[in-house]
């Protein structure tokens, strides 16, 4: 069903929770998982889930893997700068992903934070399903 999965992730609580979910999902469907993590070279506010440094960012993506492997799951990392939203989709498109597996923080619950949310934006401009984890 989902031959290939895209995880995007960060430092967040919710991230680090849906990894299970996804863990799963994987090992269900033998799909093959892509990890991606965004540096942010421009940061007006940052918050704990805008990942500035590219060195925080590897450390991220090998800890995720580790943790995967760790559940039986191997894992490619993806690491790109730019705006979240914008590369989670053309990573999708480039590795032909059939789903993208995210994280929702709940920010989007307001009308000033629709607008913001990198979750809404990836599921308005996705190439493919987007499954959102509460």
């Amino acid at each position: 069903m989902f031959k290939t999965i895209l995880f995007p992730i960060d430092q967040t609580r919710e991230s680090r929770e849906a990894a299970d979910t996804v863990a799963k999902l994987v090992n269900t469907c033998g799909s093959q998982l892509y990890l991606l993590s965004v540096v942010e070279s421009v940061v007006e506010e940052p918050d704990e889930s805008v990942m500035t440094s590219p060195e925080a960012i590897a450390e991220l993506l090998q800890t995720a893997k580790t943790l995967f492997a760790e559940q039986g799951v191997a894992a490619e990392a993806i690491e790109r700068e730019g705006k979240p939203a914008f590369v989670i989709c053309d990573v999708a498109d480039e590795i032909g992903a059939d789903v993208i597996v995210m994280a929702c923080r709940g920010l989007g619950l307001t009308e000033e934070g629709a607008a913001e949310s990198v979750t809404n934006r990836v599921i308005n401009l996705s190439p493919c399903p987007v499954l959102v984890i509460p």
